[in-house]
C-alpha cells in the first residue's frame, strides 16, 4: 500500500474532516499555482470573487463569505478589480447603504480565461477515475454535504 503525504502529513487513516480539508486545500493551491503560471496576474481570492460574480450580482458580504475573507479585505480586493475595469459597483435602489457588484464585459472575458485553468485543475484532480467513478464521487460528496446542511 502506497503512503501518500500532503503538507508533510501522511494521508492514510485520516479523519474524514481532515481529508476533506486536505483535498480542498490541494485544489486551492493547485489553482493558485495555475493562476501564477498563467501570466494573468490574479490571486485565488480574485478568481473566486470573479467566479461568484459570474453567477450574478452580489454584495460585499456575500463575496467576502464566498472567498473566506473579511469584509475589509474584500473591499480592497474589489478596489483592485474595479481599477482593472473588471467589476462595477452600483447603489442598491432599495438600500442606499448597500452596493451591488457585477462583472463588466472585460471581467466576464477574464473570468472565462480563468475558468479554463480551473477546468484543468479539476481534470487533474480526478485523473485516473472513470466517468462512473467521477459521478459516484460527486454523488457521495453531495450526499455528505446534504447530510450536514439539511435541518433534522
Amino acid at each position: 500500500m502506497m503512503r501518500r503525504v500532503m503538507n508533510g502529513q501522511p494521508c492514510n487513516n485520516s479523519t474524514l474532516g481532515l481529508l476533506f480539508k486536505q483535498v480542498r486545500d490541494a485544489m486551492w493551491i493547485a489553482m493558485d499555482r495555475e493562476l501564477a503560471n498563467s501570466g494573468l496576474d490574479f490571486t485565488f481570492s480574485q478568481y473566486i470573487t470573479l467566479k461568484k460574480l459570474a453567477m450574478g450580482v452580489a454584495s460585499v458580504t456575500e463575496l467576502a463569505r464566498h472567498a473566506e475573507l473579511n469584509p475589509g479585505a474584500m473591499t480592497r480586493l474589489l478596489d483592485q478589480l474595479e481599477a482593472r475595469g473588471l467589476i462595477r459597483r452600483t447603489n442598491d435602489p432599495n438600500d442606499r447603504r448597500a452596493l451591488h457588484i457585477q462583472l463588466t464585459h472585460a471581467g466576464l472575458a477574464v473570468r472565462d480565461q480563468m475558468e479554463q485553468l480551473g477546468d484543468g485543475v479539476r481534470r487533474r484532480a480526478v485523473n485516473g477515475l472513470t466517468d462512473a467513478e467521477q459521478s459516484e464521487l460527486t454523488r457521495l460528496l453531495e450526499h455528505v454535504r446534504d447530510n450536514l446542511t439539511t435541518e433534522s
